[in-house]
């Protein structure tokens, strides 16, 4: 199994898990998501560069030419006809031929919190950092602004709703688990709906870490991990003070497991097909998960590892 990984110098491939380091595969700058898709054929790579395909695992690359060079996240319907991208400023794309043709979603830019939409660290404005869909509700998109909430849309993309009350504006990373049901990672805390982003419980109330990026649930079992404080902290001694939690209880509980490289790395994102489950640092580790529940070191890449997906 071929794992791709999105870092800050480009698109990176571990030809397996066998503790090997990785080969950079696409050098176009910094990638925010690698994804892949049932029933769209390829893996795509989300960067700051613009959004690329690879049809043949990653040995070359087509730019799809997104109206918006800065792409920061990507999703296609399930039955594979629509291809959506997210950018930065927060605009919404949308193609119905795989790429070739891009048309603008203007309802994205008609929700009534739109032009409170930004933070300093990003040129005071924000991005769409996570798009999903579930395939048992193929029309809804859901999308998550960094800074500016969750956002919904039962037409597929044509209209939205604002999903954001009850919860922390800084999202990274929205984790479709059911048709109403997300997990929703944030700088200030991780949050989970049940009525599709009417209302959010947040999940950390127990913790002493507040800054997460991403979660995944494999098999029944929620992972998500968290830094004590935003990156510009993750210096010194402690590093970024990670920790690594598993939940078998859709987040109401937490066990804090020990990984490779923590606590001074921090687990940023996630990979599966199946069992076992992957994870990538900011240091560039990727570590696997076990049968028997332990982490173990499974290569390196030699940048910060932002996004991975399973080949």
């Amino acid at each position: 199994m071929a794992i791709i990984a999105g870092t800050r110098d480009g698109v990176y491939r571990f030809a397996d898990d066998a503790g090997t380091d990785a080969e950079r595969v696409l050098d176009s700058g910094n990638s925010l998501r690698v994804r892949t898709f049932d029933g769209v054929e390829g893996v795509f790579a989300a960067m700051t560069s613009g959004l690329y395909r690879s049809r043949d695992g990653g040995n070359t690359w087509a730019d799809l030419d997104v109206p918006r060079a800065e792409v920061y996240s990507v999703v296609a319907s399930p039955d594979g006809e629509r291809l959506y991208a997210g950018t930065h400023p927060a605009h919404l794309s949308v193609s119905t031929d795989e790429g070739e043709t891009w048309r603008e979603l203007d309802g994205f830019q008609d929700l009534p919190s739109r032009d409170d939409w930004h933070t300093p660290r990003h040129r005071n404005e924000a991005h769409v950092r996570s798009l999903g869909v579930h395939p048992n509700r193929p029309d809804r998109v859901i999308a998550g602004v960094e800074v500016g909430g969750v956002h919904a849309s039962d037409d597929r993309g044509e209209t939205w709703a604002e999903r954001r009350n009850g919860l922390q504006d800084d999202v990274h990373h929205v984790l479709v688990i059911g048709q109403e049901e997300y997990v929703a990672s944030c700088g200030g805390g991780l949050y989970r709906t049940a009525d599709a982003g009417r209302s959010w419980t947040r999940l950390d109330t127990d913790l002493d870490h507040r800054y997460f990026r991403e979660a995944a649930l494999v098999d029944g079992r929620l992972y998500a991990a968290a830094a004590r404080d935003p990156p510009g902290s993750w210096r010194g001694e402690t590093g970024a003070d990670g920790v690594l939690l598993e939940s078998t209880d859709r987040g109401e509980s937490f066990a804090d497991v020990s990984y490779p490289g923590g606590p001074e790395e921090v687990v940023l994102a996630w990979t599966h097909d199946g069992e076992p489950v992957h994870a990538g640092t900011n240091e560039g580790r990727l570590v696997r998960r076990s049968a028997d529940g332990a982490w173990t070191d499974a290569g390196r890449a030699p940048e910060s590892i932002r996004a991975l997906e399973s080949l």
